[in-house]
């Protein structure tokens, strides 16, 4: 044999073949698949549960809710006189306090002859509906913050039944151990899953609640200022 083909058979038995490329996994979707068919209810209370937040974060700001100034501003409008309807209207679209105030005013420009417990009572009944208006998904977070830790458990138990289903023996035949890994892996992923997403949840609710009820209190103040304020328009009745 020539030198030439000699060393050209050499280099072909030598060589090594290339390395196939597999194509790159996305780890998200490999916990995913890992997770099995109960992460997929979860994934959906993440999803509603993180939109419920950044809608309340945007909703339950001061500047939305109970301006610092306004009931100095409402107070100071109405030193002498009542404000006429446009004004008024404007107020309410203000904000949610400001909606509170307007309806004094409006029970006060209707009814000239009203009494302070009828003031009051129309003062309370704009804090009710505002108050219910804060609290708006609120629920629905907390149902989330609860049922997500159940819905791990759940994962966590369908794992079990896999996993004890793997080491079943049948005619004979051993464990499978692909299926004992994989009852494994949904048993702990489900579980991690639940909590990571109630934990957080159940916090912000609680950040939530807390400040309802710190706008609650500003709402009950400003009507305890504006009651008096306002009963000086009202036209007093004879003994």
């Amino acid at each position: 044999m020539p030198e030439p083909e000699c060393r050209s058979a050499i280099i072909a038995r030598h060589r090594r073949p290339a390395p196939i490329d597999k194509p790159h996994e996305n780890p998200l979707l490999s916990i995913i698949q890992a997770a099995g068919w109960p992460i997929w209810p979860l994934i959906l209370c993440s999803v509603v549960a993180l939109a419920l937040v950044i809608e309340r974060l945007y909703h339950l700001r001061s500047t939305l809710v109970a301006p610092p100034a306004l009931v100095d501003e409402v107070m100071g409008v109405t030193r002498s006189s009542l404000p006429a309807a446009d004004v008024v209207n404007k107020l309410a679209a203000n904000s949610v306090l400001g909606t509170v105030l307007a309806a004094g005013l409006r029970s006060v420009s209707a009814e000239p002859r009203i009494t302070e417990t009828a003031l009051r009572q129309a003062f309370e009944n704009a804090g009710r509906i505002a108050v219910h208006t804060l609290e708006r998904y609120l629920n629905t977070l907390g149902t989330i913050a609860a049922a997500a830790p159940l819905l791990g458990l759940m994962g966590t138990v369908v794992g079990m039944i896999e996993i004890f289903g793997s080491q079943a023996p049948a005619a004979g035949v051993a464990g499978n151990p692909q299926q004992l890994a994989h009852g494994i892996s949904v048993a702990l992923y489900n579980t991690a899953f639940g909590l990571m997403i109630a934990i957080p949840s159940l916090m912000l609710y609680r950040y939530f609640r807390g400040r309802v009820d710190e706008f609650q209190l500003e709402m009950e103040l400003a009507a305890e200022r504006m009651v008096p304020h306002l009963m000086r328009f009202a036209v007093r009745r004879p003994d």
